[in-house]
């Protein structure tokens, strides 16, 4: 996700640096004295997303005697679990579980220490057919699954209805082209009041690739091509950085330059900014910030509607069988809807299934949050990035490529033929 709720910087505290630390198993395979199975989870998340999986972990240890999940948390947010998860495997003192973006399963799953989920997703109590195709394709690896969803999210462009207004603009439509999002930005642009038609972070970092996934695949891109030695987008990459190009050359785009996109959003937050590519977890600070907004598809250059999800996981580590089948029950009972509507209310997901998707309670707060509609219908034409494990450089080179076209240091076909070179030489490394 993205680009999503927890994507900050480091937790401070010794008590969450110690608690991380202290993941070794207790007696006969992890059955404490009590007759308890204890269970190590890093989840990674901060703020609201910290209390709305604390609140799950006690409600699942009051209902699970023999069980009890430790949600210390992991010492760090999600932005860095990669590198914490790393370093702990090699030190041979990881978690039960930890919250993996979805974008570096692929290099945690190669791990012998992470538990194959197969039959335990495929044939658990959520049926597996009742989860998004997003959600089922970023947990499979080389078609095994090897990890449970934990957060799902969308792509979609939120606009601001007062600056429409004013500009004397229509509000745009589902269907709408990448040539009228690049022409309404201009209009909407006014430097002298400090206002923006839109925004994209200029960090090179994954939030500054993902949002250009959709408009290649749009255009009949893949990220890599199917020999599998090349990138899936030389040709279509050019066009879709020749958009960038333009709302360069229009001067319609606030380009954040700080990791994080908070600055991004700050703008739009404070109404200098018309239109923002962003996910559902930013509609709660939009409401909060009182914008009147409407929530819009995802332009299109081919006139079908695409966009990308994001989903992240819970991964299992093995730490022993009895530790391992606790860490599985924990995340099974996560995924289910009963718990799964509470923790996409809280923390500002969507459903991870149809059958979340179908309960009273996801209704009621879909109706009465402007726009969620549009996100959770999205899901249905969203794709994902590809769980492979040269994808963290694809997205490097094209996060490169996609700032040099920003700043105007580079065409888009110089860029893109910088960018290939990149991504094609680490696609032929063996893995």
């Amino acid at each position: 996700m993205r680009n999503g709720m927890s994507r900050r910087g480091l937790l401070l505290g010794a008590a969450a640096i110690g608690a991380a630390s202290g993941c070794a198993g207790g007696a006969s395979d992890g059955i404490g004295a009590d007759g308890r199975v204890t269970v190590e989870l890093w989840h990674g998340q901060a703020d609201t997303g910290r209390k709305a999986v604390e609140a799950l972990v006690d409600a699942f240890n009051r209902t699970h005697p023999k069980i009890r999940v430790d949600a210390g948390g992991g010492g760090v947010l999600a932005d860095a679990m990669l590198q914490k998860v790393t370093a702990s495997l090699a030190a041979g003192s990881y978690p039960d579980i930890a919250y993996i973006f979805g974008s570096d399963l692929a290099s945690v799953a190669r791990s012998p220490r992470v538990v194959d989920l197969t039959s335990a997703m495929r044939e658990g109590p959520t049926p597996w057919n009742s989860f998004w195709k997003p959600v089922r394709d970023a947990v499979t690896v080389n078609g095994r699954v090897r990890a449970a969803p934990a957060v799902l999210d969308s792509l979609a462009v939120v606009y601001n209805k007062k600056l429409f207004r004013q500009a004397g603009l229509d509000y745009p439509q589902a269907g709408w082209s990448w040539d009228r999002f690049t022409d309404t930005a201009r209009k909407l642009t006014d430097h002298e009041r400090g206002v923006f038609g839109t925004g994209w972070p200029a960090v090179g970092d994954e939030d500054t690739v993902w949002r250009l996934w959709p408009m290649l695949w749009d255009l009949g891109g893949e990220v890599v091509a199917p020999d599998g030695k090349h990138i899936g987008f030389a040709d279509q990459g050019v066009q879709a950085l020749r958009t960038l190009a333009q709302l360069g050359r229009d001067k319609s785009v606030y380009l954040d330059t700080k990791p994080g996109s908070e600055q991004l959003y700050q703008v739009f937050l404070n109404s200098r900014m018309a239109m923002v590519a962003t996910g559902p977890w930013e509609l709660p600070d939009i409401i909060a910030a009182k914008i009147d907004y409407g929530v819009v598809p995802l332009p299109t250059y081919s006139g079908h509607a695409v966009t990308i999800s994001g989903p992240d996981t819970w991964t299992v580590f093995d730490n022993g069988s009895a530790r391992s089948r606790a860490a599985v029950e924990f995340v099974g009972w996560m995924n289910s809807p009963a718990q799964d509507v509470r923790w996409d209310i809280s923390a500002g997901g969507l459903p991870l299934s149809t059958g979340t998707a179908d309960r009273p309670e996801w209704r009621e707060h879909s109706a009465r949050t402007v726009g969620l509609d549009v996100f959770t219908e999205t899901l249905r034409s969203a794709r994902v990035r590809p769980v492979h494990a040269a994808y963290p450089q694809i997205s490097q080179a094209l996060g490169e490529a996609i700032v040099s076209v920003l700043l105007g240091r580079d065409s888009p076909e110089k860029a893109l033929r910088s960018c290939a070179d990149k991504a094609d030489a680490a696609l032929l490394i063996p893995r």
